[in-house]
């Protein structure tokens, strides 16, 4: 299917992206399509939309606070954002300045801390801090929470708390599962007295996630590389649900790309690599439900939810989300879409 960026695109007026997230983590409207029937409840009514039988995929990734400030020698501001943390030594990171930057460079950090950029990586960068140190713990202490570049502002405290899922366990991720912030506490003890099964995979969601799509024929886009890993016990259950009938449900495009990259593998190949790029034509082989938020225009996710849900149900909800005012993006509302057959 020779699809073009154009294919993808909306207009979106400003005031619908979401800056601040709403009172409540389970208050977000949530969407429900059906084929051209549009269904609307608040996020807090979704398990009567889920049975039983079902199972709930989670991507239990910890955000972490990615983003550090810091200084040339010379005094000139350099930023950070942390890609990935390799050892206790060695990072790869983007590295803004006002000028290029060169191998050799070195940072300096809060604490007294030094680290020096020792290779170019396709527009990334290596970094080696001088001595060895708890890199999530220096992190936490003084880093800051890598909001998506739309918000448009500085983090504070709230966004601490907020940005991140209430059920996040394994440190990684430099941008929120945004379909899992929904989820309440109080709203997953609802889960679990529906009888409801549960269960959750890790994959670590890089910056790549909001880098834009550059070129007119999407089969040409180059998906970036991230991390996952899903436990036995969850395969188990996959198998078990699927083999009584139940549906598999995904929180977030995350859940969906990694169950689908395992699906592809026999359900054998359980971490690793993945690079997997959704649009309309693939065949979906594991998830039956996605819970996701509304997606940039001419983006990935776009396309996956398009490949999912079908292009007219997709360009009819956001139409629809658009007309009533919902709130986009990662701070946004949330829909319930079911694959079309």
């Amino acid at each position: 299917m020779n699809m073009q960026l154009n294919d993808f695109d909306y207009d979106l007026p400003e005031g619908l992206i979401a800056k601040e997230p709403s009172a409540k983590r389970d208050s977000s409207r949530l969407l429900i399509p059906c084929g051209k029937q549009l269904t609307e409840k608040h996020f807090s009514d979704i398990v009567d939309y889920i049975n039983k039988d079902d199972l709930l995929v989670f991507n239990n990734s910890r955000v972490i606070k990615a983003r550090l400030l810091g200084n040339k020698p010379s005094g000139g501001k350099i930023e950070i954002l942390v890609e990935r943390i390799l050892d206790d030594l060695t990072i790869i990171a983007h590295v803004r300045s006002n000028k290029t930057i060169q191998v050799g460079l070195i940072v300096l950090l809060p604490d007294n801390v030094k680290v020096q950029v020792i290779e170019t990586l396709n527009g990334l960068f290596k970094l080696k801090f001088e001595h060895s140190l708890n890199i999530i713990q220096f992190l936490d202490k003084f880093g800051h929470i890598p909001l998506p570049p739309y918000i448009n502002r500085a983090d504070n405290n709230l966004d601490a708390e907020r940005y991140q899922t209430v059920y996040a366990k394994s440190n990684g991720s430099v941008a929120a599962p945004t379909a899992g912030l929904h989820f309440s506490t109080e709203l997953l003890d609802k889960v679990k007295q529906k009888g409801i099964q549960t269960a959750f995979i890790t994959l670590h969601v890089g910056s790549g996630t909001f880098k834009p799509v550059s070129v007119n024929n999407i089969e040409q886009h180059k998906m970036h590389s991230e991390y996952y890993n899903v436990e036995e016990k969850t395969i188990e259950l996959i198998k078990q649900v699927r083999n009584n009938g139940g549906k598999i449900i995904a929180v977030g495009t995350t859940t969906l790309r990694t169950l689908e990259t395992i699906a592809n593998n026999d359900l054998r190949l359980r971490k690793g690599e993945t690079d997997i790029f959704i649009t309309p034509g693939y065949k979906f082989k594991l998830v039956d439900k996605l819970i996701t938020n509304f997606h940039l225009p001419k983006s990935t996710l776009l396309m996956l939810v398009s490949a999912f849900a079908g292009m007219d149900n997709i360009k009819n909800a956001y139409r629809y989300a658009i007309e009533n005012e919902y709130r986009f993006f990662s701070y946004g509302d949330a829909m319930l879409l079911s694959r079309m057959e």
